[in-house]
């Protein structure tokens, strides 16, 4: 697959943090952890800085699912269920993902949710890209580009993968539930901003009590969030779990809570892990997370919903 050769110029403008409302299309494995609800209904209440045109139900397999289109299916059903708690219409704005993996093949994987991602991609100003995160398997997004490498122009990419670029390995579960898809879009070209989960995101750790004290009783969504954080993990003593997801809701909205530098795209090894080849095109990549704004910001959005 040949992919269109951005100028040096396009890319850095592509690449500079957004200043102003940007448009975007969240691609998320919603019913993987607890983390990807988060972030969904951080980002539909962030309506000044964020239009959510559209949500993709990304795969997963893991524990939770039997499979990554059961994964993707289940994720589905969740992303209608926050929808639902936030009173906002499904049709023409949440999509079914892939039912399985990009795998070895390299075969892109058709689905709704690729279909739009590209249709919308193509009918974006050319000075108003579609800003597109995502947050689990990167399938739907590589195989958007598989099957219409123009749209590299088009978008800006934000995802949570990996782990930060000098860790040992990034056998991070996104990234290597589908490495041929991450190494697509790595390889392409794409503008693409990149979260590291361990040594970045993992500075957003948060706790039951604290959830319950900041988001517990306000709203019907704050209530299912507290809910299913408690589900997730019983064991809420002295304990605390991630909200990896957030993050690339927070870069959006205010990239200063996310310090990053430019860097050439690195490469992704068969092996699972990072490698460098200077003569690459330039990414942008996060290398720390102020956690305290991020989560304030989030909780005054879900405190300030009624019922």
């Amino acid at each position: 697959m040949t992919f269109p050769t951005l100028s040096a110029a396009f890319r850095l403008e592509r690449l500079q943090p957004p200043r102003s409302k940007v448009r975007m299309a969240l691609d998320t494995d919603a019913y993987n952890e607890i983390d990807d609800q988060f972030a969904l209904v951080y980002a539909l209440l962030s309506p000044e800085q964020l239009s959510v045109e559209a949500v993709y139900a990304a795969p997963f397999h893991n524990s939770r699912s039997d499979s990554p289109g059961d994964g993707m299916r289940k994720s589905y059903d969740e992303i209608l269920r926050l929808l639902e708690f936030l009173n906002i219409t499904v049709d023409g704005f949440a999509y079914r993902g892939a039912d399985s993996y990009l795998g070895a093949g390299r075969a892109p994987v058709e689905s709704a949710a690729v279909r739009d991602l590209i249709d919308k991609a193509l009918s974006s100003p050319d000075d108003d890209p579609l800003y597109v995160v995502a947050i689990g398997a990167i399938t739907n997004v590589a195989s958007a580009l598989l099957l219409a490498p123009e749209i590299i122009r088009k978008v800006v990419v934000v995802w949570l993968g990996g782990h930060a670029l000098h860790w040992g390995h990034t056998r991070e579960f996104n990234l290597a539930q589908d490495v041929p898809a991450a190494q697509v879009v790595l390889d392409s070209g794409v503008p693409l901003v990149i979260v590291p989960c361990l040594g970045v995101s993992s500075h957003l750790l948060t706790t039951l009590p604290e959830l319950r004290a900041s988001i517990g009783g306000t709203s019907a969504v704050g209530d299912y969030l507290c809910q299913i954080f408690a589900e997730y993990r019983p064991d809420s003593f002295a304990a605390s779990s991630v909200i990896w997801d957030i993050s690339t809701i927070a870069w959006l909205i205010n990239a200063d809570w996310l310090p990053s530098e430019l860097t050439h795209s690195p490469l992704l090894t068969d092996q699972v892990t990072w490698s460098i080849d200077r003569r690459r095109h330039l990414v942008r990549v996060a290398s720390f997370i102020h956690r305290d704004p991020v989560f304030r910001d989030m909780f005054s959005k879900i405190r300030g919903l009624d019922g």
